[in-house]
C-alpha cells in the first residue's frame, strides 16, 4: 500500500493537519516514504499516524530517518530521577517508578507549562524542527493537544502589522513561561540554563518560502521595546494566532503518533484528571541552525 495523506478537515481546514495511511513506522522506511513525510509536513504542518505500536527504540529509529535529534533537556527532572533516556522527552505525569506524580510535585507543576501555547525548544539557541509524540497510555477523558497554524495566522495580518513584525527579535525563556503560571521555584543553575535566547518573530520556511509567526509563551520581550509594551503586543499576536479557525484539536487514541513542525505551529496540551495516567514519549528533531540565521 502506498503512502497517502489527506486533510483531516477538508472543508474548514484543508491546508492544516493531515492524516497519514499506508505506512508502518515500526520498520525502516523507504526513501520514498521519508520524502512523502517531509512533503506532507511542508504542506500540512501537522501529521497524524494512527495505530503505530512503537517501542522506544522504534520511535528513535523512525525519528532519526527524518533528521538529527536534540537531547531532552527541557524538563526539570534531575538526571537520577529521569524515567527515560536523554533522547526521549518524557511528556507524562509519571515518576521513574511509573507512579503518578503527586499533585504538588515540582516536576508536575513545571510540566503544567505545556498547557500554555508554545513552540518546542524555542528557549534553546537552536530551536526544534519536528516534534514526534507517541501516545502509549492516555486518560479516559481530556488531555487533547491543540495546534495553531502560524502560517495562516501570519497571512491574516494586515499589511501594517506585517511590516511591523518582520524584523523583530524576541527573547524566549522557560523562566518566563513558567512565571506566567506562578511557578518560580528555580535553582540558580536552572536560571542559568534557561537564560533568555534570541529568536525571530517572523520566519520563512526554507522549503516552501512561506512566512509564519514564531510565537510561544516562552517569549517575554522584544528587543528595543519596553517590556510592558512588548508583552502586550505578543499577547495580542498570540490571541490572533490561536483563533479557532487556525486551530486543529487532536483527540488522542492509544498508539497515535502525531508530528508537527515547530517552525510553523504552536501547540498546547489540555487539562485532564491528574490522577489518571498520561504516558507520552516525544522525540524532537533539531532545526540545526538558529532562527537568526534564516532571514525572512
Amino acid at each position: 500500500m502506498s503512502t497517502d495523506i489527506k486533510p483531516i478537515d477538508p472543508v474548514a481546514r484543508s491546508f492544516f493537519a493531515g492524516e497519514v495511511s499506508g505506512i508502518d513506522l515500526t520498520r525502516t522506511l523507504t526513501d520514498a516514504e521519508v520524502a512523502a513525510i517531509h512533503a506532507g509536513m511542508d504542506r500540512f504542518g501537522v501529521l497524524v499516524f494512527h495505530d503505530q505500536h512503537l517501542s522506544d527504540d522504534q520511535q528513535l529509529a523512525f525519528s532519526r530517518q527524518l533528521g538529527p535529534l536534540e537531547t531532552a533537556t527541557g524538563d526539570i527532572a534531575a538526571p537520577q530521577d529521569r524515567r527515560l533516556g536523554m533522547e526521549l522527552g518524557d511528556i507524562s505525569n509519571l515518576d521513574k517508578n511509573n507512579e503518578v506524580l503527586p499533585r504538588e510535585d515540582r516536576r508536575r507543576l513545571f510540566g503544567l507549562g505545556n498547557q500554555l501555547w508554545h513552540s518546542d525548544s524555542s528557549f534553546k539557541p537552536v530551536p526544534a524542527k519536528y516534534s514526534l509524540l507517541s501516545a502509549r497510555q492516555i486518560p479516559p477523558a481530556g488531555g487533547n493537544t491543540e495546534f495553531a497554524d502560524m502560517r495562516a495566522a501570519y497571512d491574516a495580518l494586515d499589511d501594517k502589522t506585517k511590516r511591523e513584525v518582520h524584523d523583530l527579535i524576541c527573547a524566549h525563556s522557560q523562566i518566563f513561561s513558567r512565571g506566567i503560571l506562578g511557578f518560580t521555584d528555580f535553582t540558580d543553575a536552572e536560571r542559568a540554563k534557561w537564560a533568555p535566547v534570541r529568536q525571530r518573530l517572523v520566519r520563512r520556511h526554507p522549503t516552501t518560502g512561506r512566512l509564519s509567526l514564531y510565537l510561544a509563551s516562552h517569549a517575554g520581550g522584544i528587543e528595543g521595546w519596553p517590556v510592558p509594551e512588548a508583552r502586550a503586543f505578543l499577547r495580542d499576536l498570540s490571541e490572533h494566532a490561536t483563533q479557532r479557525k487556525f486551530v486543529y484539536a487532536h483527540v488522542w487514541q492509544p498508539h497515535d503518533l502525531v508530528m508537527w513542525d515547530n517552525r510553523v505551529t504552536m501547540h498546547r496540551a489540555r487539562r485532564y484528571d491528574h490522577t489518571e495516567v498520561r504516558d507520552m514519549r516525544r522525540t524532537t528533531l533539531t532545526n540545526e541552525v538558529s532562527s537568526l540565521q534564516q532571514a525572512p
